[in-house]
């Protein structure tokens, strides 16, 4: 009896593995939001109002962006930094940390950004003052 049942649980072993099973591949779409550089330290618009995401209630008046530094900020960047920075960022959520000061991020593990109430993201004065 002991090898009757045996034999039952082998070929029922073997019947239950001769058949392939593939899973079905689901194809997952992820967007990766990333930091967006809006007006570049020489004040151009790099990233147009049309691009920026509007679920997160962006209300920036690109009249009062379009400001490049002055040419003694320039030369103070360059002289500390090597580099000029951009003036404004749009920072996604994921990217951004919270302090007892308010919205910030590191770009480029140098420069600080702050979240001002229009929802974008400014170089931190001490840089270029």
């Amino acid at each position: 009896m002991k090898k009757l049942a045996l034999l039952l649980v082998f070929v029922g072993l073997l019947a239950s593995c001769h058949k392939k099973t593939v899973p079905v591949k689901t194809e997952v779409v992820t967007i990766k939001r990333t930091p967006l550089v809006v007006i570049d330290g020489l004040g151009r618009v790099i990233t147009p109002k049309s691009q920026l995401p509007t679920d997160e209630g962006i209300k920036a008046d690109y009249g009062q962006l379009e400001r490049s530094f002055t040419p003694e900020q320039k030369a103070n960047l360059m002289a500390r930094h090597k580099m000029i920075p951009p003036r404004v960022l749009y920072v996604p959520k994921e990217y951004s940390k919270t302090s007892l000061k308010g919205d910030y991020c590191v770009y480029k593990k140098q420069f600080w950004y702050w979240k001002k109430s229009d929802g974008l993201f400014y170089l931190d004065e001490v840089y270029y003052k």
